[in-house]
């Protein structure tokens, strides 16, 4: 075989002799060019490569090694060893206290701040009000079918050294917060740039509810809150009990007379509607409504939930997937990002962004990241996993803002019907207000249009005129309160009420710093 081949390969050089040197010639310089371009490439990428490890490494041993908790560290010692070294310390712990190993991780009683001189980070909602300077109430309200409801209020504005004390306005909002929070929400920002604050500062009395299942709602007068049944509900029992108790209950404490505003977040939007839509009066106890990232359709979203989505057919499936009772608690993980959070370094905040923001999306420039501790103290406060599962059936179906899907033979016996019924919002008469954003992952300007145009009453459909703006800077943005709360304060004032707010101030030589009425769940400074 060999012979042949040797034979055709001179015939082919006797062939083109009179070009066969400049071939060879070329051939070789062709040869050596791409050696030397496969050099330079592999020596380019190994050079990157090892710049991206010596990276990686250097953010692993900046967080493991023992000098971050007072310990030296000998320069020798490798970073495998820093790890095994900070393990090791949690492994003497846990046999010396003779605690589960990772209860001494991440203990449910965080025993150190993050600074000295920040004690913010493990307050209740309370106590951060109160911390601030500002009144703070705490009532306890009992639902129809029996939960436990925690109300915080700011009754009034924050009072000075002197001797003024202002009593409880006229003018009054309540704040609902969305899935996974809690009345946290509004004041993390704390009083410069936290809604609630802001609120109070322009002389309205603000309430913030709490929805079961949350942190400071996690009670119920037979269920005990680690059982199925406890957990048994979606947006649908909020808005049919939580929310209608706590509307009666701040009519009742300020007066029937009183027009109450109602502004929520995300989920909080989805009540309201929910709520006016089936128990109509409503519409004439409130005075009006503002929706911060309204969550009724979703036909165009952009959120990892939509994967659920096609799952959402098989409940029991998706309550395994997902957990059978409590979606995303406050736990031990969270609990320890937040112990640790002055130690983390931009590769840890940015996981820790990313659990927080999964299902919203992430607005980097906005995000203030000084609040992260603070946040990881408070969020997620705890939801049904069934109100994940309910979203993401709307998702499947459409869009459509409808009811739980319990299956054809449960729908026939909930609804008479083999589908789900939608939630008629022709029905809602009171005037509302929609605030949304371009970069909103839940809210998309689509649906939000949609939704405006199915309202009766609508007053104003609000979009952020920023278009990195997304569903949780309605809380925490840099910029919020110039490019949301100023219109939210504007709308408000105009809303629509027939009664004038009449404010009554009282002068008194008394300084009211902290208050609670009636909640037995209220931790004392």
């Amino acid at each position: 075989m060999r012979l042949p081949l040797l034979f055709l390969f001179t015939i082919v050089l006797i062939q083109y002799g009179d070009c066969r040197v400049a071939w060879w010639s070329n051939f070789v310089d062709m040869c050596n060019k791409k050696t030397t371009q496969m050099k330079n490439y592999v020596q380019d990428k190994g050079r990157s490569f090892v710049n991206y490890f010596d990276g990686v490494q250097n953010k692993v041993t900046s967080y493991f090694k023992p000098s971050a908790r007072g310990r030296s560290l000998d320069v020798t010692t490798t970073t495998e060893e820093q790890i095994n070294g900070r393990f090791e310390i949690y492994l003497n712990e846990a046999d010396i206290s003779d605690s589960e190993l990772f209860e001494v991780i991440a203990p449910a009683d965080i025993k150190f701040n993050c600074t000295s001189d920040d004690p913010t980070i493990h307050m209740t909602t309370p106590q951060l009000i109160a911390f601030h300077g500002y009144p703070a109430e705490s009532h306890m309200v009992i639902t129809d079918d029996g939960y436990i409801l925690t109300l915080h209020r700011i009754p009034h504005a924050k009072v000075g050294n002197g001797s003024k004390r202002i009593e409880s306005p006229r003018k009054t909002v309540l704040l609902h917060h969305g899935l996974l929070g809690s009345s946290a929400d509004w004041i993390i920002a704390g009083p410069e740039k936290g809604l609630a604050y802001i609120l109070s500062n322009a002389g309205y009395d603000v309430w913030m509810a709490n929805v079961r299942g949350n942190t400071y709602s996690r009670a119920h007068i037979t269920l005990n809150s680690e059982s199925r049944a406890f957990w048994n509900f979606t947006f649908h029992e909020v808005s049919q009990h939580d929310l209608p108790a706590v509307i009666d209950y701040i009519m009742e404490n300020k007066g029937w007379d009183a027009k109450l505003n109602y502004i929520g977040h995300s989920m909080g939007t989805s009540v309201l509607f929910a709520l006016l839509s089936t128990k109509t009066h409503y519409n004439k106890v409130l005075r009006a409504g503002y929706a911060l990232a309204p969550v009724a359709y979703m036909t165009d979203i952009r959120s990892p939930i939509r994967m659920l989505a096609r799952f959402a057919d098989d409940i029991e499936y998706l309550l395994t997937l997902l957990g059978q009772n409590e979606f995303l608690p406050q736990n031990s993980v969270l609990r320890w990002l937040s112990k640790h959070a002055c130690e983390i370094n931009h590769f840890e905040e940015a996981i820790c962004e990313n659990s927080l923001f999964m299902l919203c999306g992430h607005d980097e420039k906005q995000f203030n990241r000084t609040l992260l501790p603070l946040i990881l103290s408070h969020v997620p406060a705890g939801a049904s996993t069934k109100t994940l599962v309910h979203y993401a059936q709307e998702i499947r179906n459409k869009g459509q803002f409808q009811m739980f899907d319990f299956g054809h033979d449960g729908n026939k016996i909930q609804y008479g019907t083999p589908t789900p019924p939608q939630y008629p919002l022709e029905k809602i008469t009171l005037p509302i207000a929609l605030l949304g954003a371009q970069n909103d992952w839940l809210a998309s300007t689509a649906d939000v249009t949609n939704l405006y145009n199915q309202l009766p009453n609508p007053i104003e459909n609000y979009v952020v005129p920023l278009e990195e703006f997304n569903h949780i800077d309605f809380l925490w943005a840099i910029d919020a309160p110039k490019l949301v709360y100023n219109k939210l304060l504007d709308l408000l004032e105009k809303g629509g009420s027939k009664y004038p707010d009449v404010d009554v101030e009282i002068i008194t030589n008394e300084v009211d710093t902290f208050s609670i009425k009636g909640s037995p769940f209220i931790d004392e400074i």
